[in-house]
């Protein structure tokens, strides 16, 4: 089995396994993290397969963080994040767990670390994730509409 086929974010866009999706286009899919830190915690994955950010062309990555910060204004509006932080990980040591290119989107409320530590990852159930992806993709589809800038 090749990375590729082993892959879950792979499996993901090509449908094999569910994830509650928020949004996709030709280039890129943004889902609900299984294992959220915080409530809307999402994950962009490009649908070409590369295991780290260096292995992208500079125009990939551009498009990457374009299509991420429309996504990160939509769940911060939607969660009404009081902040949020960008998080993408490169190789094992930089503690890169899915060796397949993506990009969370963490949103942060005032309360959420009073001891400023992270917060802590719980399992986020179906439901939950399926009922913030639908509310955020209202948002998305409102801004669609209101503007000539398709996403």
């Amino acid at each position: 089995m090749n990375k590729k086929e082993s892959c879950i974010f792979c499996s993901i866009i090509t449908k094999n396994l569910t994830a509650s999706v928020i949004h996709e286009n030709e280039f890129f899919l943004a889902i609900m993290d299984k294992y959220p830190i915080t409530m809307g915690h999402t994950l962009v994955i490009p649908k070409i397969h590369y295991d780290n950010l260096l292995l992208m062309s500079h125009q990939e990555v551009e498009r990457l963080f374009n299509f991420v910060s429309i996504m990160a204004r939509a769940v911060v509006s939607t969660v009404s994040a009081d902040g949020f932080n960008i998080g993408q990980n490169n190789g094992k040591a930089a503690n890169q767990i899915v060796p397949h290119v993506h990009v969370h989107i963490i949103p942060r409320f005032n309360d959420d670390s009073p001891n400023g530590k992270w917060p802590s990852r719980y399992i986020a159930s179906d439901s939950e994730l399926n009922q913030l992806a639908d509310k955020i993709k209202t948002y998305i589809n409102n801004i669609n509409n209101n503007t000539i800038i398709k996403i």
